[in-house]
Parts: structure tokens; C-alpha cells; sequence
């Protein structure tokens, strides 16, 4: 067999909806990226939703919108893409990175509350919703993170690159925090091929993202070139950035939504099967849900592979490769890359859960067109190799 890592499912509406834009002779930014805003903000449930190139742009637009600047802390998980980070170190600000909880990936209010009493003028925190799932961002007693942030004055990024479409207590990711922000990098739960959404409940958060993805110019760009009257003129309000997103991207995009609760039902079946094929393997420890398995996006199906088992997560890496497997790790964390290792002087024994989850942590196929054959195969392998 051969089983990519992914591969996204495009036969919705997508050619469809390319072909009206190419008629229209409007690739960019223009109708089909506002009906993509408008759709995706009534699926999340939040008033304001700004369409960019990626997630990426999205969190630097949203740091921006609230204000973070030169030596401002913001905290953030060292199990994480570089992304989480690197914007912070866009504006001049530092990361403060934070250890996570074993059992699943995410911070946890108490990790939080440990960070926010030891950095009194921290500014931010980026929560990031690891795997598909979220993490405790509220609680009836005010004690999840977000009620805590809110007590201590700090702002709350969410990074739902993992985490679309998912819920918890609270409703959908997306409608809780100052700004959340999703990916449709092409492995995503839905795609744009590359692309991102910032979303917000604050109309003044909003216009300031509206107004710094392009350009910082004050004017809609399909406005002034569509409008019958003179609407040639415009004025730059800020120097912004060149982080819009095409019409052609929004079209695969609208399709894609149209679809995003059917691909996480089967995600959800690839992952229903793993967990009863692999749930009595000793040598690995399997990701713990925190929400119910309907909240959940299983954007990934991670596993430990323990200290002790047959061979090594990195060996085993190499054997599904030959059985035509393809896999991947998520993440080697911060803390050990060169650039935030030397720059903040960071020690692997500050982060012992982290440690201890990435040495041994491997991402194993998981999409829509994933069948159950495949899933047998691939949890076949795994008993295999680690029994």
C-alpha cells in the first residue's frame, strides 16, 4: 500500500466555483473572498471575520491589533509550529515559552496562572489548540484560561490552526477570546491551498486588521475599482502588510466549508478505529481527548511511543516509510530550535512534559479519503514493529 500522511479531498463545489471566478475576470480580493468571510464567521459564531494569506499573517495581524509591541511578553507553548513565535518576534516583542500537559498536548489554566504570576507584565498569551482540540479556555468557576488572562489584563490569541471545525463548553473555537485565528495551508482540516482567517467579536480589533492586511490603505480595494462613482482615492492610514487573500483561494475555500463537518466526521472515524486497534498497545501512549469526540476537529492522530519500546519513534518513523506509510512529527518544540535556544537561553529541563512528548511523538494519516483498510494497515504496522 501506499498511504501519503495526507491528502485533501477536492470534489465538492470547488472547479465549480473556480470557473465563476475566472468568468468574472476578478481573481483577487474581491466578492468570493466577503461571501467566504461572511460564511465562515456565521459557522464560528463570530461577528467579524478577516480573510488573509495564512495563518501565520493572521496571528501577526492579531498581535498588531492589540497592540503588542517592542519588548512586550507574550506567552506561548514551545510545542508549537515556529509561527506561534516568530510573529511575536515580528513586532519586537519576546516569547515566554510554556511547558504543556502530557496527557494532551495543551496548555492548561495551571500552567498559565503559574506563567502569569512569575511575568506580571506579560501582555498576550497565544493559546494554541494542539491536535484539533481545545484547550480549557473556560470554566463555571473562572478558571479556565481566558478567565484567568481576563483577571490578569492579558489578551488572548487562539491559534486554531489544528482546530476547525471544533467546540467545547463554551460553542465553537472561534467565539471565545479577543482574536482567533485558523490555517487553510493545504493539510489543514479545510484548505485554500495557502491561506488564513482572523476572527474577533470587537468591531475596533476588526477594522484594524481589515486595515493592516492591506497595505494599511483605508479603502476596499474591490470598492475602489468596482465602484461607478470616483472612488479613485485613497490614503494610507499605517504601514501595513501585503496579506489579503485571492478570490481564487476563497472559491476553494467556500467549498471546502460547505464540506468542513462531513471531512471531520471521517477524520473522526480514522480516529474512532486507530483508538480501538491501538488502545491495548503498551509501548505507546495515545493523545487523551479533553472535549467530547463531536467537539473535537482530529486535525491529528498523534502517539507517544514510550521510553523502552522495541525501537524508537525515529526508527519507526524509517520502518512505515518502507511500508509505504508516510508519517510526521508534531512538533520538535521551540525550546530546542537554534534561534530561540540561544536567543532566550532556554534548558531542556525546564521543559520536562515537552521533552517528554516530542521525543517520542509521531503523527500517523489521518483525512476524509482515509479508509478503514488503510487504518487497519497502518495500526497493523504499529503493533508490529512495537509489540
Amino acid at each position: 500500500m501506499r498511504i501519503p500522511f495526507f491528502r485533501p479531498s477536492l470534489d465538492g463545489n470547488e472547479y465549480r466555483y473556480l470557473e465563476e471566478v475566472l468568468a468574472s475576470g476578478w481573481l483577487n480580493t474581491a466578492g468570493k473572498t466577503a461571501e467566504f468571510e461572511k460564511r465562515f464567521g456565521d459557522f464560528v459564531g463570530s461577528e467579524y471575520a478577516m480573510a488573509v494569506n495564512s495563518c501565520t499573517a493572521a496571528l501577526h495581524l492579531a498581535l498588531d491589533a492589540l497592540g503588542v509591541g517592542a519588548g512586550d511578553k507574550v506567552l506561548v507553548p514551545s510545542l508549537t509550529f515556529t509561527a506561534s513565535a516568530e510573529v511575536i518576534r515580528y513586532l519586537g516583542a519576546d516569547p515566554v515559552f510554556l511547558d504543556i500537559d502530557y496527557a494532551t498536548g495543551l496548555l492548561t489554566p495551571g500552567i498559565v496562572e503559574e506563567a502569569l504570576n512569575q511575568h506580571a507584565d506579560v501582555k498576550a498569551c497565544i493559546v494554541v489548540h494542539y491536535g484539533g482540540q481545545s484547550a480549557c479556555m473556560t470554566t463555571p468557576d473562572d478558571r479556565g484560561i481566558v478567565d484567568l488572562c481576563k483577571k490578569a489584563g492579558v489578551r488572548t490569541v487562539i491559534d486554531a490552526a489544528h482546530a476547525f471545525p471544533a467546540s467545547d463548553n463554551y460553542g465553537m473555537v472561534g467565539s471565545i477570546g479577543d482574536i482567533t485565528c485558523f490555517s487553510f495551508y493545504a493539510n489543514k482540516c479545510i484548505t485554500t491551498a495557502e491561506g488564513g482567517m482572523a476572527v474577533t467579536g470587537n468591531s475596533d480589533l476588526a477594522a484594524r486588521i481589515r486595515l493592516m492586511r492591506m497595505h494599511g490603505i483605508d479603502r476596499d480595494v474591490w470598492d475602489r475599482f468596482t465602484s461607478k462613482s470616483a472612488k479613485w482615492e485613497y490614503d494610507v492610514a499605517a504601514p501595513g502588510f501585503k496579506y489579503n487573500l485571492s478570490d481564487i483561494s476563497s472559491a476553494i475555500g467556500l467549498a471546502q466549508l460547505e464540506r468542513a463537518e462531513f471531512f471531520r466526521c471521517e477524520r473522526a472515524r480514522c480516529a474512532h478505529l486507530y483508538q480501538s486497534l491501538l488502545s491495548k498497545l503498551e509501548t505507546i501512549d495515545l493523545v487523551e481527548p479533553r472535549v467530547r469526540s463531536d467537539q473535537h476537529a482530529w486535525h491529528l492522530f498523534p502517539i507517544v511511543v514510550r521510553c523502552g519500546a522495541p525501537i524508537s519513534r525515529n526508527e519507526l518513523i524509517e520502518r512505515l516509510a518502507e511500508d509505504g506509510i508516510g508519517t510526521s512529527v508534531h512538533y520538535k518544540p521551540l525550546h530546542r530550535m537554534t534561534y530561540y535556544r540561544e536567543t532566550y537561553h532556554l534548558e531542556e529541563v525546564d521543559f520536562p512534559m515537552t521533552e517528554r512528548f516530542w521525543t517520542g511523538c509521531l503523527s500517523l494519516p489521518i483525512y476524509p479519503c482515509l479508509s478503514d483498510e488503510h487504518v487497519e494497515f497502518v495500526a497493523s504496522r504499529l503493533v508490529h514493529y512495537l509489540t
